[in-house]
C-alpha cells in the first residue's frame, strides 16, 4: 500500500491505522490479549510519539526525555506497536511473539533496566501506572528545583499517562491523584480513556460517577473531548502544557474496538482477540488489505523515521545545554551526573554510626532516625516520606525541608494517609534516579503489597521503612500488631526484609539497603527500646550474610542453638543464660535477614547452624511459617499463632510465651528430642 505523502491528513490516517492493524494482528497471532483499547487509542499514541513528546528512540534512557506511562497495561499491544514504528528496538518478530515465553513483548509492559526499550515502568494491576506517573512528575519537579539555575533549565520534561475506566476505579489512583493535585504537579498530563466498557461488561453495572468532576475536586485542570481527533488532541495537550501549577486530565470519550463492525463498543473487544473474520471486516473498514498481516506501508516507515531524527536532535541540543551548565555549575553537574547514573558518592559508607552498649536501651525506630541523618548527609539523592506517621516512624530528614506545591526543593514528602499511593510514588521516584523511601506501621504493609511486589518485579532498589513491628507495640491492639507480614515479605522474590536486633544492626541495615541495586529492602523496626549490642560483636557483613553467631556456647560446641530476629534476640540471650545454667552449652544466632542467610553457601550456613546440633529454637514474635527450614525436624518454634491482643508490651510478651523461661523450656524440649 502507498499513501499520497503530500496529503497530511491521509498520511496521518494511514499511520494511525497502521498502529491499529499492527495491534490487532499482534493480539490475533498470540490468540491472547486486548485489542479494543489499542484500536481506540491509536491516535493518542501517534500524537504523543510523533509530535508531542521529546524523546530519542536511539537512547531510551536520555534523562530529560518526556515519560510515557501506559497505566492501562492490558493495552500493551498499543505500546509495542508505537515503539516498533518509532524505532525503539522492538522488532517485527517481537510483535509476532507477543505474550510468548521470554519475548520482550510481554502481556503487560515490563520494565527492566536493560530490558524492553521504551517501557518506563511495569504496569499491570490497574491504578499502578498512573500512580507511578505521579512519582515521575514529582521527581521531575524535585530534581528540577534542586539542580536548575537561572539560564540553565537543565531538567524540563513532562510525564504523560493513559488510564482506563479500571484505573480510575482502583483506590490507589484516587490516593495518588489527590496527592498530585495537592502538590500541583503541572508537568503531569493524563488521558482518561472513557469508553464505558470493562471486562465484565458496561461500566454502568458498577460505576456512574463524574470522573472529571472528581478530578476537578482533586485540584486538577480538566478537559473533555468527544473522540480522538488529532487536531483536537494537539490543542488539548498544548492547553494542558500551559497549565504549570496543576496536573491535567484529558477525558476522551472513545469507542473500544473502533472499526470492528460487530464488536465496537462491546466488552467482547476488551479482553479477547477479534477473531479472523472480524479482523478482515475491521481492516476493510479502515480501507486496509484484509489479507495483509503486520503491514507497515513505506510511507509510514518514512514518516516515523522523522521521530528518530527529531529525537536525536533534541538530545544533542540538551547535551549542549548540559555542557554549558557543567561549565557554570561544575559541582551541581557532578551531583546530577551521579544521580543520572544511579551512583552514590565515593566513600559514602566508610563510617557507619556506632552505638554504645553502655547507653540506655533504644528502639530500633529511634536508632534508625539517627542513622537516617547520617545517611542523608552522605547520600544527596536520599528522599524521605511517610504516610502521616512522621512522629511515630521517626523518618524525617532533619533540616531537609518539606515538599510542597510550588516548592519541591525539600527532601521530605508528606503523603498523608495514603500508604498504597506512597509505595507506588516511591517506585516512580526511584525509577527517576532518586533513592526514595516511604514509612508506615508494619501492619499497613497490607495496603502496599501490590506496589512492593512490582518494585520487586522491576528489581527496583526502593526502601520501605516499617515500624511497630510486632505485638511489642502494645496497647493499639491486634488491629495494629503485624503477625503474618514477615512471612509475606519472605515469600516475595527479590525482597530483603531486615529486622535488626538493636541500634548497631540498624545502622548496618541502612547501609545494606542503600547499597542495593537490584531489589527493594524492607527495614522492620521496633517501637519498644532494646539493649544495645557491643558493635564489636556484630560482624561488618552481618546483614549481607543474613545471620551470624552473636554469642558462642560455652566450650565452643553447642548442644542447642537459639535463633532470634529483632527484639527477640535479647530474649534469646537471656534464655541462653538459663540453658547454660542447666549445663546445656547454647549458641545464640541473630538472623536479621532470613533471605540473605538462605543465599549463603552451605559452608557458611553450616558454620552458623551446625548440622550436628539438631536442637534449634527459633524465636520471633510473628507467624512461624518458614522457620522449619532452619530449626529442622527436632527443633522448636516460639512464635505467634493468633492476632495478638491489646495491652502493655511486657504483659503481651509474657502472655504469649515470649519470656526467657518459655524459650529455655523450648530449648530443653529440642535437646531431648534431638537426643543431645
Amino acid at each position: 500500500m502507498t499513501a499520497p505523502t503530500t496529503d497530511r491528513d491521509a498520511l496521518d490516517k494511514l499511520c494511525v491505522d497502521t498502529i491499529r492493524t499492527l495491534s490487532i494482528d499482534t493480539v490475533q497471532k498470540a490468540s491472547s490479549g486486548h485489542p479494543g483499547a489499542p484500536m481506540a487509542l491509536a491516535p493518542v499514541a501517534y500524537q504523543l510519539y510523533t509530535e508531542t513528546m521529546r524523546h530519542n528512540p536511539a537512547n531510551p534512557h536520555w534523562f530529560d526525555r518526556d515519560r510515557f506511562v501506559l497505566s492501562a497495561g492490558h493495552a500493551s499491544a498499543l505500546l509495542y506497536s508505537i515503539l516498533h514504528l518509532s524505532g525503539y528496538g522492538i522488532s517485527m518478530d517481537d510483535l509476532k511473539r507477543f505474550r510468548q515465553l521470554l519475548s520482550p513483548t510481554a502481556g503487560h509492559p515490563e520494565y527492566e533496566a536493560e530490558g524492553t526499550p521504551g517501557v518506563e515502568v511495569t504496569t499491570g494491576p490497574l491504578g499502578q501506572g498512573i500512580s507511578n506517573a505521579v512519582g515521575f512528575a514529582l521527581a521531575e519537579r524535585m530534581i528540577a528545583d534542586r539542580f536548575n539555575r537561572p539560564g540553565h533549565e537543565i531538567v524540563d520534561h513532562h510525564t504523560f499517562a493513559i488510564a482506563s475506566d479500571g484505573d480510575v476505579q482502583e483506590g490507589i489512583s484516587a490516593e495518588a491523584s489527590s496527592l498530585a493535585g495537592h502538590l500541583g504537579l503541572g508537568r503531569l498530563i493524563a488521558f482518561y480513556d472513557s469508553n464505558h466498557i470493562q471486562l465484565a461488561g458496561s461500566t454502568a453495572m458498577a460505576f456512574s460517577e463524574d470522573v472529571r468532576a472528581r478530578y476537578q475536586a482533586y485540584g486538577w485542570h480538566t478537559l473533555e473531548l468527544d473522540g480522538v481527533d488529532l487536531a483536537d488532541l494537539a490543542d488539548a495537550i498544548e492547553e494542558a502544557k500551559r497549565i504549570d501549577d496543576r496536573p491535567s486530565l484529558i477525558v476522551l470519550h472513545t469507542h473500544i474496538g473502533y472499526g470492528s463492525p460487530n464488536k465496537q463498543d462491546t466488552h467482547s473487544a476488551h479482553g479477547s482477540p477479534l477473531g479472523e473474520e472480524e479482523v478482515r471486516l475491521t481492516k476493510q473498514f479502515y480501507g486496509w488489505d484484509p489479507d495483509a498481516h503486520f503491514l507497515v506501508p513505506d510511507a509510514v516507515r518514512e514518516h516515523f523515521a522523522g521521530v528518530a531524527e527529531r529525537g536525536a536532535a533534541a538530545e544533542a541540543e540538551w547535551d549542549q545545554r548540559l555542557a554549558a551548565y557543567r561549565a557554570d555549575h561544575p559541582e551541581l553537574a557532578a551531583e546530577l551526573d551521579a544521580l543520572i547514573a544511579g551512583r552514590l558518592p565515593d566513600g559514602w559508607d566508610a563510617e557507619v554510626p556506632r552505638f554504645d552498649p553502655a547507653d540506655d536501651p533504644i528502639a530500633t525506630r529511634k536508632a534508625s532516625s539517627k542513622v537516617i541523618q547520617w545517611a542523608a548527609a552522605q547520600v544527596p539523592q536520599l528522599v524521605s516520606g511517610s504516610a502521616d506517621l512522621e512522629p511515630s516512624t521517626l523518618t524525617e530528614i532533619e533540616d531537609g525541608g518539606s515538599v510542597a506545591k510550588g516548592d519541591y526543593s525539600g527532601r521530605n514528602v508528606h503523603y498523608g494517609v495514603r500508604e498504597h499511593a506512597m509505595a507506588a510514588v516511591v517506585n516512580g521516584l526511584c525509577l527517576h534516579g532518586l533513592r526514595a523511601f516511604g514509612s508506615t506501621f508494619f501492619n499497613f504493609l497490607d495496603y502496599q503489597k501490590a506496589s512492593l511486589r512490582l518494585a520487586a518485579l522491576m528489581r527496583l532498589p526502593a526502601i520501605a521503612v516499617y515500624t511497630h513491628d510486632s505485638i511489642g507495640l502494645g496497647e493499639d491492639g491486634p488491629t495494629h500488631q503485624p503477625i503474618e507480614q514477615l512471612a509475606h515479605l519472605r515469600a516475595t522474590p527479590f525482597v530483603y526484609a531486615v529486622r535488626p536486633a538493636d541500634a548497631n544492626e540498624t545502622a548496618l541495615a541502612w547501609r545494606f539497603a542503600l547499597r542495593q541495586h537490584e531489589g527493594p529492602t524492607a527495614l522492620v523496626l521496633t517501637r519498644q527500646g532494646l539493649p544495645i549490642i557491643d558493635p564489636d560483636a556484630i560482624p561488618d557483613d552481618a546483614i549481607e550474610r543474613g545471620a551470624y553467631v552473636l554469642r558462642e556456647a560455652s566450650g565452643g560446641e553447642p548442644r542447642a542453638v537459639l535463633i532470634g530476629t529483632g527484639s527477640e534476640v535479647a530474649l534469646c540471650l537471656e534464655a541462653a543464660d538459663l540453658l547454660e545454667g542447666d549445663g546445656i552449652p547454647t549458641r545464640v544466632v541473630s538472623m536479621p535477614c532470613f533471605d540473605r542467610f538462605g543465599e549463603q553457601d552451605a559452608a557458611y550456613r553450616d558454620s552458623v547452624l551446625p548440622p550436628a546440633c539438631r536442637a534449634r529454637v527459633s524465636v520471633e514474635a510473628a507467624a512461624t511459617l518458614g522457620w522449619d527450614r532452619w530449626v529442622g525436624d527436632a527443633g522448636e518454634t516460639v512464635g505467634m499463632n493468633g492476632f495478638g491482643a491489646s495491652g502493655p508490651a511486657k504483659e503481651l510478651f509474657k502472655h504469649f510465651g515470649f519470656t526467657p523461661e518459655k524459650v529455655a523450656e523450648a530449648g530443653r524440649r529440642a535437646v531431648e528430642r534431638a537426643g543431645a
